[in-house]
């Protein structure tokens, strides 16, 4: 009987079959991880799934307004509590991106936050990234904190948090963690204390 394949291609399509599979275990994994952080959360897993949808609207009104909204401005949901950051010289934009995330179902509150009379550029941008990881892997190696009931955002070297803490002094850490993050000017609370 004649072979029709050789040891190295028999080798080389069973690694990958196997690695297919594992990348589809992988995105399963990912998927779960996902599902079980949200249903950890304060907000649960309703509520997780009940910002995201809210979030996902304002940012269709955005883009459907025409406005450059989605590259100068961010919507942060928790809540039902819109968190807008972001930073834009044009004073209609930002009172326009408030009037939107308003006609959006659900939302309960709208946070202004855009920093009005500046613009961020790429070292800004770059820079405010940065603050954002540093501040969340302190947070989240910290075991007094419940990382995963906050949203941390940066524009300009101003942190803003949204979310909820177990305590003040959990809320009281945190900003502690943000003032000592290279860079930070300003923090900006919006977290609600669990009651």
């Amino acid at each position: 009987m004649p072979r029709l394949f050789s040891a190295p291609v028999l080798v080389i399509t069973s690694l990958l079959a196997v690695s297919t599979i594992l990348s589809g275990c992988t995105a399963i994994v990912g998927a779960g991880a996902t599902v079980g952080v949200a249903a950890v959360q304060e907000r649960g897993l309703k509520g997780r799934a009940n910002d995201l949808k809210i979030e996902a609207r304002v940012l269709e009104k955005y883009v459907n307004a025409g406005f450059k909204l989605t590259a100068t401005i961010g919507a942060e949901v928790y809540e039902g509590r819109v968190l807008l950051t972001g930073a834009s010289k044009d004073t209609k934009i930002t009172d326009q991106a408030v009037k939107l995330a308003w006609q959006v179902d659900g939302v309960k509150e709208v946070i202004n936050e855009i920093q009005v009379g500046k613009e961020s550029g790429i070292s800004d941008y770059a820079q405010d990234t940065w603050i954002t990881a540093q501040l969340k892997s302190k947070m989240t190696f910290d075991q007094e904190i419940l990382s995963i009931n906050y949203v941390v955002e940066t524009v300009n070297a101003t942190v803003y948090l949204i979310g909820i803490a177990q305590n003040a002094t959990e809320l009281n850490r945190v900003k502690q963690h943000a003032s000592n993050v290279k860079f930070v000017r300003n923090i900006i609370s919006h977290v609600r204390v669990k009651k």
